[in-house]
């Protein structure tokens, strides 16, 4: 049976720590910070996995948002490829996180190196097209 021998930092006071061990290895700094395990045996064994997860919610982070999965056990990764007909698509999990429906309509802002997708108003008039009376 493994227990945990000191209570882990989180938050700034992990990243303060970080900081100041910024010179040692990786494995050191998580010992250092709380994150290792001693093993029955008592060989001591440091959790870098449970170490980068408090890390990152320390900054900010989120690795387990609700509703990440897309129903067939995939996690969104927020990275696209350029398929070989040239489009990219955009998964359903991620329109589903925002609250989009079919049709709902961006305009596209092309930048160095970037896409901007920005919502059009939903206002639209009953044909479909958007109201232009105020020409």
């Amino acid at each position: 049976m493994t227990e945990i021998a000191t209570t882990p930092l989180t938050g700034k006071a992990l990243l303060q720590k970080v900081k100041e061990l910024s010179h040692l290895p990786r494995r050191e700094t998580a010992k250092r910070c709380g994150y290792y395990t001693t093993t029955k045996n008592d060989q001591m064994r440091v959790n870098l996995t449970d170490f980068y997860d408090a890390v990152l919610a320390a900054k900010g982070v989120p690795l387990n948002p609700e509703g990440t999965k897309d129903g067939r056990g995939r996690e969104p990764t927020y990275r696209v490829s350029v398929h070989k007909n040239g489009q990219i698509v955009i998964g359903a999990t991620y329109t589903q996180a925002m609250g989009l429906q079919p049709g709902d309509e961006f305009e596209i802002k092309l930048g160095y190196k970037h896409i901007h997708l920005i919502q059009v108003d939903s206002d639209k008039s009953s044909d479909g097209e958007a109201d232009s009376s105020d020409e």
